[in-house]
């Protein structure tokens, strides 16, 4: 007898089993591959010679497409497409083409359209789930893969600094916040799901020493987050410093490092920071053409390695970045060239590309996962032209492989682990590149869920139907403990009681506190009550006229008479009168 029969008999036939999975039609992904990819493929590549092997992935199970021709027959196997070249690293000689294309993940594409300018600041979190996204249209978004529809629109949308371009977006290492830099002067934290934390404060801009300032004076550039120490980050400025923060403190920066330039005044603007990798070493580029280095165990005073004249001075290099041994530096140039850096040898670049257009200053450039190639973009010859991603080897900076887009290419991002290229256009779009064979989840998820499913007449008579008017904060979710916890009757008795929690408005004053007398004691009270004073309840008229008889009584008036002066200029007439008496 089976184990699932005896499972059955015993009236638990479903324990254990697991739950079907949804199986994906092959074909269905051909069909919204092809809807993908369709317009881009054609101009992909520049170079007949390697346009043959970009069409690889049309149909997973025909491999006649393959690169040149091989011996084998025509017909593959389903086992011969699960061994292609591209994951042999071995065929050297007959795949090399191959081989080498698969390592960009360029297949196909995805488009996210819902900023209306330029996409300026561009950001995946640690996992690859979600893009952060900032723009000239003075909007952040938040595109999460796992929750969007074929309609590809983002979960977020909100203006953090009002009417300010924004410059930078960094999420952290944990993938629990990220910063946004914008072109005011103060740095705003969020957590994941685009909830504000902190806004870090903003210097006195009448303090002529940076030291002395307690945040910056000028218009933020670039952020950095520390790559051990999840708690610090640091921005950089237009007031020629370069911050150190501690994520709990946003009254103060940690440190400060000021950039003393050559120019008159000894001020330039930072354009972009970065940390090293493993955190040691403290790097920026200024509009003077300078590059700095700085060493996190020293005291910040004067640059540990400088160069002048890195690139052409007045022009705004856009980004700069160490690669993964931290030994070389790329910085991405407002004078149209990308160049490398040996650290140990820092007087001159180990190499240079020129003739990269820049139309905009955030432009960055990349290296690759494998620190084998960088990837940056070039940007359109002619208005309203289209851009071009290239992809060049580390070593000379030979252009192996150019990528068109529809658009100006801004800001540029290869995820290490879902192997994909974000890049932000000067169209408001932000593209996303993969391959079905090399990616991992991202921009696949979408493709993995289908079509939508049609509307049938249930969702409609249910979208018809009256909605449950619910009584505003009678949900669970309103009461204590976040609907966990559920109260007594007796607790809720005892809260309504309560003037604190059910949140009675005040009393009027009565009793021992009335008429300013607050704290008076009991006795004081009632010694007071005893002799009462009712001088402030009469009528002083009433009062007055009460001693109106008694005013002629002699009494009184009698020894006020005799105790009189006698006048000095009295009348002769009464003088004499007095005397005769």
């Amino acid at each position: 007898m089976d184990d699932m029969d005896v499972f059955a008999a015993m009236g638990i036939s479903g324990f254990g089993k697991s739950m079907q999975k949804k199986k994906l039609d092959p074909s269905r992904f051909d069909k919204n591959k092809r809807s993908e990819v369709a317009a881009p493929i054609k101009d992909n590549i520049a170079g007949p010679s390697l346009l043959p092997p970009e069409n690889k992935g049309e149909d997973d199970d025909d491999s006649d497409d393959i690169g040149p021709s091989p011996p084998p027959p025509p017909q593959a196997s389903t086992k011969d497409v699960d061994s292609e070249p591209e994951y042999d690293p071995d065929d050297m000689e007959d795949h090399e083409a191959d081989s080498q294309i698969s390592q960009f993940p360029t297949t196909h594409e995805l488009i996210l359209k819902d900023h209306t300018k330029v996409v300026s600041a561009l950001a995946l979190d640690p996992s690859g789930a979600r893009i952060a996204s900032g723009s000239h249209d003075y909007d952040c978004k938040l595109w999460d893969f796992g929750g969007m529809d074929m309609r590809c629109k983002p979960f977020k949308s909100w203006e953090p600094a009002g009417s300010y371009h924004i410059h930078d977006m960094k999420y952290s290492n944990d993938g629990q916040k990220f910063l946004v830099i914008s072109g005011t002067l103060q740095a705003k934290l969020y957590d994941r799901d685009g909830e504000e934390q902190a806004t870090f404060i903003k210097g006195d801009p009448y303090i002529r020493d940076m030291k002395n300032t307690s945040g910056h004076v000028g218009e933020l550039s670039a952020c950095a987050w520390h790559p051990k120490n999840p708690q610090l980050f640091i921005t950089s400025s237009a007031d020629s410093t370069i911050r150190i923060w501690d994520v709990e403190n946003k009254r103060k920066q940690k440190t400060v490092i000021v950039v003393k330039s050559k120019e008159r005044g000894a001020r330039t603007k930072v354009l972009s920071c970065a940390y090293s990798p493993d955190g040691g070493m403290i790097g920026g580029v200024c509009l003077d053409g300078a590059l700095h280095m700085w060493n996190t165990s020293s005291n910040f005073v004067r640059p540990n390695l400088s160069i002048e004249g890195a690139h052409v001075k007045g022009t705004e290099t856009g980004s700069m970045v160490f690669s993964v041994d931290g030994r070389t530096v790329l910085t991405r140039g407002g004078d149209d060239t990308v160049k490398l850096w040996d650290l140990r040898a820092f007087k001159k670049p180990l190499c240079t590309r020129s003739e990269l257009p820049t139309l905009y200053p955030n432009t960055n450039a990349i290296f690759s996962p494998d620190d084998k190639y960088v990837v940056t973009g070039a940007g359109a010859i002619i208005k309203g032209g289209s851009g071009r991603l290239l992809f060049m080897r580390k070593d000379n900076l030979e252009i192996e492989k150019t990528l068109e887009v529809s658009a100006t290419p801004v800001k540029v991002f290869w995820h290490s682990k879902i192997n994909q290229i974000v890049t932000g256009l000067s169209n408001g779009q932000i593209c996303v590149l993969y391959s079905p064979q090399t990616s991992l989840n991202g921009a696949k998820l979408l493709l993995n869920k289908g079509p939508p499913r049609k509307v049938t007449i249930e969702d409609m008579s249910d979208a018809l139907a009256a909605p449950a008017i619910l009584t505003p904060h009678a949900l669970p979710m309103f009461r204590d403990g976040d609907g966990i916890a559920r109260g007594s009757k007796r607790k809720r008795e005892k809260d309504r009681m309560d003037p604190r929690k059910s949140r009675r408005p005040e009393l009027p004053v009565t009793g021992p506190g009335k008429g300013g007398r607050v704290g008076a004691s009991a006795t004081q009270h009632v010694v007071q009550n005893l002799v009462r004073d009712t001088t402030r309840d009469e009528d002083p008229r009433e009062a007055l006229l009460r001693y109106a008889t008694t005013a002629d009584d002699p009494q009184w008036t009698a020894a006020w008479k005799e105790n009189q002066p006698r006048p000095v200029f009295a009348n002769t007439s009464e003088g004499e009168e007095e005397d005769e008496k």
